[in-house]
C-alpha cells in the first residue's frame, strides 16, 4: 500500500479514487493534484513509482492542509464558535443542527437515539 500524506490508500483502487482517502482530499483537490504532479487519473495506485508518491506528497505538503491539522483546524474554529457564545457555539455546545435545520422531527443524527419520555397517566378524579 502505498503511503500518501501519512495515510495508507488502497493501491487496488484508481489513483484519482485512492487520493480521496486522505481526509480534506475530495474529487477535485484529487484532480487538481493529479493535474499537478502530471499523473494519469486512470493509474492504479500500486503502479506508482517512488518518485510519483513523492511527488504527490510533496504537492500535498506544501498547498493542502489535510488530515491532523485540518482536524485540529476544525476543533479549534468550533471551541472558538463554543468560547465566544454565538448562536452556532450553542447549538454546538448543546449537540442540536448547527445550520438551521428543523429538529421538531429528523435530527437524529445530531440529538442521537429516542429518550422516551413517560406521557400523563390518566386523571383520575
Amino acid at each position: 500500500m502505498p503511503r500518501i500524506a501519512g495515510i495508507d490508500v488502497p493501491d487496488r483502487k484508481k489513483i484519482y479514487y485512492a487520493l480521496q482517502y486522505v481526509h480534506g482530499v475530495g474529487p477535485k483537490f484529487a484532480k487538481d493534484i493529479l493535474d499537478e504532479a502530471g499523473i494519469d487519473p486512470d493509474r492504479r495506485a500500486n503502479e506508482l513509482t517512488e518518485s510519483d508518491i513523492s511527488r504527490i506528497n510533496g504537492i500535498i505538503d506544501n498547498g493542502f492542509l489535510v488530515e491532523g491539522a485540518l482536524r485540529r483546524q476544525v476543533q479549534q474554529n468550533i471551541g472558538r464558535l463554543r468560547e465566544i457564545r454565538c448562536y452556532r457555539g450553542d447549538r454546538h455546545r448543546s449537540g442540536l443542527p448547527v445550520r438551521g435545520q428543523r429538529t421538531k422531527c429528523n435530527a437524529r443524527t445530531r440529538k442521537g437515539r429516542k429518550k422516551t419520555v413517560a406521557g400523563k397517566k390518566g386523571i383520575k378524579g
